[in-house]
């Protein structure tokens, strides 16, 4: 029978904690023989520990912080947490009363950053990896209210735009865009701002490795009732995650729950246009607004 350390999923917690681990000793400058010969363990282990191969146990977590200097009383319980909560999958909510992990946990550009491919399904609004810098002001400073300052909304725009680096690494990040047809009509910024963005999308899909297709209205009842998702698909052996927005907060589901929404977008880009049917579609409403 498998023990239980042979039986562990790579899951996102264990991910996050072995890279800040990793983080930690090498901000020290300290080698992976000198902290393994501390802790008493083989030098294989403590690598595969940082890689989430298997979960790092709590009384490791808490000793290799003190050796790294590591004494923020919140940082400290964040990643003594992590290890206890290592096993876990499914789902967590950033704004779940009671938390210690905060927002600088699992957060969607840390996720963009280490999928393969990002599958998106967009009902309101195009997915932020394609939104021009107008279209995003739009869409942020609404996001933000009233009371936002420019400055703040500056400061989202800018790092909005920063994340779209990512679709020119290399090797490229895959980007799998499904949107709502209603979406390339909706006048978000104005018709100006909205045209700018549709003939963006036209650059974009120039790149081989992002495609865009548009779920036309006349399909009526799919499977994107539930509202717009964001499907991670990570390197090998590590499970998708799903991402999802409400009104209470964030919600990142692994495992079952996420090969629900993988089930979901499968069957919604079953629904979908072509890639070269959407793109003369969105071309068309495009020269419309000219």
């Amino acid at each position: 029978m498998p023990t239980k350390r042979e039986q562990f999923v790579q899951t996102i917690r264990a991910q996050w904690l072995g890279q800040r681990m990793r983080e930690l000793r090498e901000e020290r400058g300290l080698t992976l023989k000198y902290i393994a010969a501390y802790l008493g363990v083989e030098f294989s282990t403590l690598a595969r520990y940082e890689r989430a191969e298997w979960p790092f146990r709590r009384d490791h977590v808490t000793a290799l912080l003190d050796v790294y200097g590591v004494y923020e009383e919140r940082e400290r319980a964040q990643l003594v947490q992590l290890a206890q909560d290592a096993w876990r999958v499914n789902r967590w909510d950033d704004d779940f009363e009671g938390t210690v992990y905060d927002q600088t946990f699992v957060d969607y550009p840390w996720l963009e950053s280490r999928s393969e491919e990002i599958c998106t399904y967009s009902t309101m609004v195009f997915p932020g990896l394609l939104q021009t810098r107008d279209y995003a002001e739009s869409v942020i400073r609404y996001t933000e209210g009233v009371q936002a300052n420019q400055q703040k909304i500056d400061r989202w725009v800018r790092l909005r735009m920063e994340r779209q680096l990512i679709l020119d690494e290399k090797p490229p990040k895959r980007l799998a865009a499904l949107v709502e047809e209603s979406v390339l009509h909706r006048p978000i910024g104005g018709r100006l701002v909205l045209r700018a963005q549709l003939e963006h999308l036209a650059r974009a899909v120039e790149r081989p490795h992002v495609e865009i297709r548009v779920i036309p209205t006349r399909i009526g009842l799919q499977a994107g009732l539930s509202g717009s998702f964001t499907l991670f698909k990570m390197q090998r052996p590590y499970p998708e995650v799903a991402y999802v927005e409400h009104l209470g907060g964030r919600l990142f589901m692994e495992a079952s729950r996420a090969h629900r929404y993988s089930k979901a977008y499968d069957a919604l880009r079953e629904v979908a246009l072509s890639a070269p049917e959407s793109m003369a579609l969105i071309a068309t409403l495009a020269e419309e607004l000219s």
